[in-house]
């Protein structure tokens, strides 16, 4: 018997996401200071019908695309972006259901499990990446995972968390595990205390036999052999950097208000116009990005439902593996370097004033600047980007 759950419509969780970024806002100084995670935070966006904008309509979700994931970044972004970093993974997480190859999706039993616990409460998703830092082996009919993975934002407060790892075969295979955060042998060990984004309680799990059910596997293959191209991979490139461009508007906004206080000179006004030039660029860049993925998800559900529900040659027809899948990596690091530069910009206007402990702006900084340490890094996009160009047109 499947269950059929109800979550919120994207119109009415948007219509609340204004008081959910003032109560972010609120409290994201506190965050940062004792780098406490941001429970109360996160139970405001899931209770908003936030967390779950991504669930797919057959799901009883509201099928939200990545154009709407992106706005509702960089508001986010704007009041907490530690927050919107780990809401960024759980959304994610909820659209590969319908975008991703489908060795990439998680099994129906699996993702069952996860919506019930997105009813009961805030069901957070993180990945932990990194095949080299976690070992797989099959023992009585399981895997058993062991390993460290440092740095895992949310680690605390983890439902489920997506871990890469390499089996102990030969040849060896890579895949992804799904494994629940409160699964004997799992151990968080506090470690974080990063410059930016420090509610973001980015800690180190250990994996201590911890054993998985093979149906909770997903896209194991052959070590280094690259794995299907799928929509959640343009999703992942585009939806991120609207964290930081959230960011860059609450500083963006802070200068503003500063300058209205007093009598901004003409080379002051043209430098805040620039920033503003600048961001809103980057913006539009992700709206359109995220846009040709959404209509060809909704050109791809046309054509299933034409078809009979099921694609005739078993590969993923989505066009996000097309012409926004090839561009995302650039687009990715366009969008974060216009962030980090105009948060940059912002702070050379305001002078002394932006880097006083009394102002959020010096946070500002701080958190922006942690862009350049999400996996993949700025080499890796750039031989994303290369790659993507010569394999295309």
């Amino acid at each position: 018997m499947t269950t059929t759950y109800q979550f919120p419509a994207v119109a009415d969780a948007v219509a609340r996401l204004p008081r959910v970024v003032d109560l972010l806002a609120a409290r994201a100084q506190e965050h940062d200071r004792d780098a406490g995670f941001p429970y109360q935070g996160i139970e405001a966006v899931h209770e908003a019908g936030l967390l779950t904008l991504t669930v797919a309509e057959r799901h009883g979700g509201a099928g939200g695309g990545l154009a709407d994931t992106v706005r509702v970044l960089v508001e986010l972004g704007r009041g907490d972006p530690s927050v919107a970093l780990l809401c960024a993974q759980t959304l994610l997480a909820h659209a590969q259901q319908t975008g991703a190859h489908p060795s990439s999706r998680w099994p129906e039993g699996v993702y069952r499990e996860l919506l019930a616990d997105s009813v009961r409460g805030p069901a957070l998703v993180g990945r932990l990446p990194g095949a080299a830092t976690a070992s797989a082996r099959l023992e009585g009919g399981r895997w058993i995972l062991t390993g460290r993975k440092t740095g895992v934002p949310g680690a605390e407060a983890l439902a489920w968390m997506a871990v890469t790892a390499r089996t102990e075969e030969e040849p060896p295979r890579e895949g992804v595990f799904l494994v629940p955060g409160d699964s004997p042998g799992i151990q968080v060990e506090p470690s974080g205390d990063q410059l930016g984004l420090r509610a973001s309680a980015s800690h180190d799990v250990l994996l201590l036999d911890v054993a998985v059910d093979p149906e909770a596997v997903l896209g194991l293959r052959a070590d280094r052999q690259p794995g299907p191209a799928h929509v959640p991979e343009a999703w992942a490139n585009i939806a991120v950097p609207a964290v930081y461009l959230g960011v860059a508007r609450a500083a963006r906004d802070w200068l503003v208000t500063a300058l209205r206080r007093g009598d901004a000179d003409a080379a002051t006004v043209a430098a805040v116009g620039l920033v503003e030039v600048e961001l809103t660029g980057a913006e539009e860049l992700l709206l359109s990005a995220a846009g040709r993925v959404d209509d060809s998800a909704r050109d791809t559900a046309h054509d299933t439902d034409r078809d009979g529900g099921s694609d005739r040659d078993g590969t993923d027809r989505d066009g996000g593996s097309g012409e926004a899948l090839r561009r995302s990596a650039a687009v990715r690091m366009l969008a974060t370097r216009a962030a980090v530069g105009a948060v940059q910009q912002i702070v050379a206007i305001s002078g002394s004033a932006g880097l006083s402990r009394a102002n959020p702006l010096e946070r500002h900084l701080r958190d922006v600047l942690h862009a350049h340490t999400l996996d993949p890094s700025d080499a890796e996009l750039l031989r994303a980007a290369g790659r993507q160009a010569l394999g295309g047109s």
